[in-house]
């Protein structure tokens, strides 16, 4: 069964009789076609894309099973859009909101003549749960970023900055056959490791932590990892908090399956950290979803009303924050089984001092 497929399946739940999918995310989810515009319409017995001539040809030669509709100036997206509603007696339309500005909900509500129903988590629900065939993408992925982090290793010193090692993993992987970056690599080091999404600077590499967060695309699918090193001879409060953090993430990662709830997910790693005494350093969540994109709708947190299903797809990284000192985060990519969980991740955890 094909995502638009899954897509027409879902409409009755959410009492609506079409689904609109304008998100780039989404709309990649839904027809396997990259571009930075266009929306898909799936009714209970066909599918449409409209897009315009920078792509329809390309649309045309891919989605060979969906109706591909040419928007032009003088035949718009809300016209096009009216004709298929009414051809198709499609009274109430599914709309994936999350992805839609308000501005073009306020077009839509004026121009279109169907009941729009916010929907989002029609598609979040579906993207939640990657086949294996996505998985085998996203440890392609992992695997290309695993390679560049490897070979930047022997390229860190005191005598580099960070903004050019950031500028190295990126070269390195799209080298390796990565298409994109997944976001803005992290590498931030010294007092600035304290700062969970710090920004490399052009500042040579301090002493002390240096944390490395990155990943990259491939067909449109991410990874996301971090490790943290340490530049010379750590002192023994680091490496007992380097420890408890590695604990911490082995707590969080035993205690994933499917049906467990994010908020248990998250105690289970958190308790490690507050027994430590390091509680109140540790701010962000123990984990979120990603796929095409990096951070997607589940999560593992304190916040968290989500029950993690088979199939999802999480990272495990707890962290410990001293503000004005440094911090430490360790990452893996899990993918939840009936029974536990399968690391992506093969890039080793222990320590790595230079």
């Amino acid at each position: 069964m094909n995502n638009i497929e899954r897509i027409r399946q879902a409409l009755p739940k959410y009492k609506c009789s079409a689904m609109l999918v304008s998100g780039a995310a989404d709309r990649l989810f839904a027809t396997g076609f990259a571009s930075s515009a266009g929306a898909l319409l799936v009714s209970e017995h066909d599918a449409w894309f409209f897009v315009d001539s920078r792509y329809v040809e390309a649309a045309e030669s891919v989605l060979t099973d969906t109706n591909v509709l040419l928007i032009t100036k003088d035949d718009t997206f809300t016209d096009r859009i009216n004709a298929v509603l009414k051809d198709n007696s499609i009274t109430s339309v599914g709309f994936d909101d999350g992805a839609v500005t308000h501005a073009s909900y306020l077009n839509w509500a004026k121009k279109f003549e169907a009941e729009l129903v916010p929907a989002q988590s029609l598609i979040d629900v579906l993207r939640s749960v990657k086949s294996r065939g996505d998985l085998e993408k996203m440890i392609k992925a992992q695997r290309i970023s695993e390679k560049a982090f490897e070979e930047v290793l022997p390229l860190i010193s005191t005598n580099v900055t960070e903004k050019e090692l950031a500028a190295e993993f990126l070269y390195r992987a799209l080298k390796n056959g990565a298409d994109d970056k997944a976001f803005d690599p992290i590498f931030v080091s010294g007092a600035k490791s304290s700062m969970p999404h710090g920004v490399p600077g052009d500042v040579k590499v301090s002493e002390g932590f240096l944390t490395i967060d990155f990943g990259v695309r491939v067909d449109g699918w991410c990874s996301d990892t971090t490790r943290t090193l340490c530049i010379g001879k750590p002192d023994e409060e680091m490496i007992r908090i380097y420890d408890i953090v590695l604990r911490a993430q082995a707590a969080g990662i035993k205690a994933v399956r499917a049906g467990v709830s994010g908020l248990d997910v998250d105690a289970a790693a958190r308790t490690v950290i507050e027994d430590a005494g390091y509680g109140e350093y540790f701010g962000h969540g123990f984990g979120h979803s990603l796929g095409l994109e990096v951070h997607e709708s589940l999560k593992a947190s304190q916040l968290s009303e989500d029950f993690l299903p088979a199939g999802a797809v999480i990272s495990a990284e707890p962290g410990i924050y001293l503000p004005g000192r440094y911090g430490v985060r360790i990452e893996d990519v899990l993918y939840v089984t009936e029974d536990g969980s399968e690391n992506i991740t093969k890039l080793p955890k222990d320590l790595i001092v230079i």
